[in-house]
């Protein structure tokens, strides 16, 4: 009898064991999982329930909850909407959320970790729970003036503090009215949804930092100039054959110059005049002479194929690691396989404005209790350091001869030296080009580092994208 009492006993002492671990597992362990699962309803109800934290700009919200009459009780409104669409992202009724809304979720509804105490004080004064501000790094003067400044093109364009990795502006275009989005009668929240997913002008992308990537053009030449005079395998002077057309080896193709002329007078040409004239057959031959393995490595180091929360997700710039002979000279400048953002072109910009030092750019400054309290105040964090301090200075004076004398002469602002570089992608026979600018200012000093694109161009960089990165500096350096 005390045999079998005994292994009853063992019996339900390894059931309550297990219980108390699947429940501790599930209470504990999977909190996130659950709270996040689209399918928990509760947790969508209590959401909604729950005074939603704002999204801040320069103090002022550009999302936040206001009271409604239905059994949700908030509801979600977007100041300036297009504006900071890209950025807010949407918060919908149980169709997901993108942007900040998306990453910052937790802290917004007031169910982060680190708010548990603050659920808990709701709880027991019968207060009504709220979620927690984000302010976010942008400057509201400098957004506007991105936006205004791109106009009706389609494109996009960052701005970076190059001494924190702030995020001054990111404007993408077209873009879309999230309050649209943010209604609680679910069967026009789809319509609408699918409406704008099926615009072929996809205005749910945010083209800075997702979508389909970019060919960089010569904005790309800045990486390989960087690799030849960092490496320490050539300098600024060091000179390439000058030819006036260059046939690809292994191939049939030929490539020119814009033009079709020699970059400048003489059999040779320097790296200084090949990127201040922005030839492209003088750059294929560096890349050639400096090798794939080089040019991969120094474009990894600014930032291409890494992983990089903004907190939203950017994905990675690309750059192949088994080109052939043809495709490395292509890609040398900014062709063939090389695509990226424009956050990652503004980062190539910012790492030479750092004194070679690239900051990890971010969108969020803090998140703040709805007491006031800061429960989270995010530093500069050093990303990566691509090039020395001495490259850096050396690739400055490149790029600002760039803008002072050569072909990104449309940056110019007057009294304060530009560095720049513009850049012309082709797509393909028949298709339209990619525009761009990436550059910094003052650049003895440097305030603001940018990258413009715009899609479907007609004309150059330098007609383009230049005048209207040169507003965007201005905003900054204006203030």
């Amino acid at each position: 009898m005390n045999r079998e009492l005994k292994r009853l006993s063992i019996a339900i002492l390894i059931m309550f064991t297990a219980l108390l671990c699947s429940t501790t597992t599930i209470t504990v362990f999977q909190v996130d999982n659950l709270r996040n699962d689209p399918r928990n309803v509760r947790t969508l109800y209590d959401s909604y329930s729950a005074e939603r934290g704002p999204i801040l700009v320069a103090g002022v919200p550009i999302a936040q909850s206001n009271p409604s009459d239905d059994k949700y009780k908030y509801q979600r409104s977007y100041g300036l909407p297009e504006i900071y669409a890209p950025l807010t992202g949407y918060f919908t009724l149980n169709q997901g959320n993108t942007g900040i809304e998306g990453t910052m979720n937790a802290y917004l509804s007031g169910t982060a970790n680190d708010q548990f105490l603050a659920q808990v004080n709701a709880i027991l004064t019968g207060q009504s729970p709220k979620g927690a501000a984000v302010q976010l790094t942008i400057d509201p003067k400098v957004q506007k003036a991105a936006w205004d400044a791109l106009g009706d093109l389609k494109g996009a364009i960052v701005a970076i503090d190059p001494s924190t990795g702030e995020i001054l502006a990111m404007v993408s275009k077209p873009s879309f009215d999230p309050n649209t989005l943010a209604g609680h009668d679910t069967d026009t929240v789809i319509s609408t949804y699918n409406t704008l997913l099926s615009d072929p002008n996809d205005p749910l992308i945010n083209r800075a930092i997702a979508g389909d990537l970019y060919h960089p053009g010569s904005t790309f030449k800045l990486i390989v100039a960087s690799a030849a005079i960092d490496s320490g395998k050539f300098e600024a002077s060091s000179t390439f054959p000058n030819p006036s057309s260059l046939q690809l080896p292994l191939s049939d193709s030929v490539i020119h110059n814009s033009g079709d002329g020699t970059c400048g007078p003489g059999e040779t040409v320097t790296i200084a005049d090949a990127l201040r004239l922005s030839c492209n057959i003088p750059f294929a031959e560096i890349g050639s002479a400096i090798g794939q393995e080089t040019l991969r490595e120094y474009a990894v180091a600014f930032g291409f194929g890494q992983s990089l929360d903004i907190p939203m997700s950017v994905t990675p710039s690309e750059i192949p690691s088994d080109l052939d002979a043809p495709q490395l000279m292509l890609s040398s400048f900014g062709q063939a396989n090389v695509l990226v953002t424009p956050l990652q072109m503004a980062m190539v910009s910012a790492a030479i404005a750092n004194g070679g030092v690239l900051m990890k750019p971010g969108l969020v400054q803090s998140i703040i209790a709805p007491d006031l309290k800061v429960l989270q105040e995010f530093s500069p964090e050093v990303f990566s350091k691509p090039i020395s301090n001495q490259s850096s200075q050396t690739m400055t004076k490149l790029m600002v001869d760039n803008v002072a004398n050569g072909a990104a002469s449309n940056g110019r602002i007057g009294g304060v030296e530009v560095a720049g570089k513009t850049g012309t992608a082709q797509n393909g026979d028949g298709k339209l080009l990619t525009l761009w600018f990436t550059g910094f200012a003052p650049a003895d000093n440097p305030k603001v580092a940018v990258a413009v694109v715009v899609e479907d161009g007609t004309s150059f960089g330098n007609a383009v994208a230049a005048p209207i990165a040169r507003k965007v500096m201005e905003a900054v350096l204006n203030k």
